[in-house]
């Protein structure tokens, strides 16, 4: 009888290496293999969870638990030869079930030896891990949907972002033509209102020129009649263009006054818009953060599935 020991304080406590395997096969998925891979015996646990009765087991096939694609592989036979050669076999395998449903299962393969060092046979413990697997695969798809649905609205967020830039642009390089349609204005009603003060300056100077020729006719009493007439025509004519001239003063001042509000406006509308232009370009380096860390989350979530 083959036995283990252990020690317990000064003491020692001998288990009975049946009692043992019986404890691990009562918890634990387990299948045995010649080295060609036909099954030998398999417990309870291993057959349920592979949709067989025990007493259907023995002289299956170790193909008929795997994948085609993985039988069919050159890593199918290294697998074996591995085996075969004495290596120890440990990590997450999918295997499929009688009735074709994948499972996965968490898997140590161990070599058998005879009394002469032999390898004899195969032994696999397995543990039913699908639930597990199946949770990870459906959170992870949940993370990859939601990278894509992020990383897709701040596509979209920096495409619109974009469109209204270039709209804003545009707004922009209209007010500048308008302002300096303005400013052209501003100069044009300067300009007329310097003729104005010129044509207020001869119209005073002919006023004065229609006194002095009322005088000088006064004094030639019946001979300068003829003149006084000239010379009240002169003032009359005078007075008008003085009166025209305050007219068409008050109206410009008006205008350039109206000009001078519209161009502040206008300035001020342009500094509204370069500030709304410096957020939008801020938004859309943050659309493009988000969209870097959406892509970081779909990198995370396939490496996840894949570690895991």
């Amino acid at each position: 009888m083959i036995s283990t020991k252990r020690t317990i304080g000064s003491s020692s406590q001998v288990l009975d290496v049946n009692s043992v395997l019986a404890a691990i096969e009562q918890s634990l998925a387990m299948i045995e293999f010649d080295t060609n891979g036909n099954v030998l015996w398999a417990n309870e646990k291993f057959a349920a969870a592979m949709g067989y009765d025990t007493s259907e087991m023995s002289g299956l096939k170790h193909q008929q638990f795997c994948t085609t694609e993985f039988v069919n592989s050159e890593e199918y036979e290294v697998f074996w030869n591995n085996l075969r050669s004495g290596r120890t076999f440990q990590e997450k395998v999918l295997r499929v079930t009688k009735d074709k449903r994948f499972l996965w299962l968490e898997a140590t393969y161990t070599s058998v030896y005879d009394n002469d060092g032999h390898i004899q046979g195969i032994i696999k413990v397995a543990t039913d891990i699908t639930a597990r697997e199946n949770a990870i695969s459906q959170l992870t798809n949940e993370l990859q949907h939601m990278a894509e649905g992020i990383l897709e609205r701040a596509e979209d967020g920096i495409s619109t972002a974009h469109e209204v830039t270039s709209s804003t642009e545009q707004v922009v390089q209209e007010t500048d033509k308008n302002m300096k349609v303005l400013e052209l204005l501003e100069q044009k009603a300067e300009l007329v209102g310097n003729l104005i003060i010129k044509i207020r300056k001869i119209a005073d100077y002919t006023n004065l020129l229609a006194i002095n020729a009322a005088i000088e006719s006064a004094r030639a009493k019946e001979y300068g009649r003829g003149f006084k007439v000239v010379a009240d025509e002169v003032r009359k004519l005078a007075k008008q263009t003085e009166e025209t001239t305050r007219e068409v003063n008050s109206n410009l001042e008006s205008i350039a006054s109206q000009v001078a509000e519209v161009v502040q406006g206008m300035k001020h509308s342009q500094t509204i818009i370069v500030d709304g232009q410096t957020r939008i370009h801020k938004a859309v380096d943050q659309f493009k953060g988000i969209g870097t860390a959406a892509d970081q989350l779909d990198k995370q979530a396939k490496t996840l599935g894949d570690v895991l």
